[in-house]
């Protein structure tokens, strides 16, 4: 059984038809990658497994449980934590407390200042900066950021929706590096991105979707030598 599985999944905004019959499933243990045009349907897609959006068809189980009309704090206890698009941390509290609302739904404090050692870890430029407000913080750092309160959840899987936006390409290496580690310390992850290049160099597996629909899906390596993802979404002619 799949950790996560994703079944005939709709959304729709209004009048708007955002996503179609969307089939995914993500194993434990995988980086599974999302890539395609703005407006595809990535986004919405985390969005929907995340509980901020509800589908208008569709099942989503995880871990073996329906979760698909669940609250987003309710799926944060399950074991899913989502580094938003955009980075959405809270600009005028410090780094310190944003990592504080990472642990929100927990009790555990001794696992909690474990985790938190082990995220200041992963990203040494937080500890320099835990009392800086966090709108004061580099576009980099705020990334760093996003994903270490995420990680204060303690998830099972970990939803990045583009983690490399905006960033410069030296960060970018180093955000998709952390990426892998947690990853090789035990989180499942499914990660959205523009940078089809990252994407699929990091990922085990991918989906391509266009137009709120998935077009192919498979191996990320088989994918990033396919001629017609090559000539989308990696430049090549």
């Amino acid at each position: 059984m799949a950790l996560l599985e994703v079944r005939e999944l709709d959304v729709r905004y209004g009048a708007i038809h955002a996503l179609h019959a969307i089939d995914l499933e993500v194993n434990a243990g995988e980086i599974v990658t999302l890539i395609g045009s703005n407006g595809a349907g990535k986004s919405s897609t985390l969005r929907a497994i995340s509980g901020l959006i509800a589908p208008s068809h569709g099942t989503i189980a995880f871990d073996g449980r329906s979760i698909a009309r669940l609250a987003p704090h309710e799926i944060v206890r399950l074991g899913i934590a989502h580094a938003p698009e955009g980075r959405g941390i809270f600009a005028n509290l410090t780094v310190d407390e944003n990592l504080d609302l990472g642990a929100f739904v927990r009790k555990d404090k001794k696992a909690i200042a474990a985790d938190r050692e082990r995220a200041v870890e992963l990203f040494p430029r937080l500890r320099e900066r835990v009392e800086q407000r966090a709108g004061t913080l580099s576009g980099g750092e705020q990334q760093m950021l996003a994903i270490a309160r995420a990680l204060l959840a303690r998830p099972k899987l970990l939803l990045l929706d583009e983690p490399s936006l905006g960033l410069a390409p030296q960060v970018v290496q180093t955000i998709f590096h952390i990426i892998r580690e947690i990853n090789a310390s035990g989180t499942t992850i499914l990660l959205v991105e523009q940078n089809a290049h990252m994407a699929l160099a990091t990922a085990h597996r991918a989906y391509v979707m266009e137009v709120g629909r998935i077009v192919m899906r498979g191996d990320a390596q088989e994918l990033a030598r396919s001629d017609a993802v090559r000539k989308a979404y990696l430049g090549v002619a």
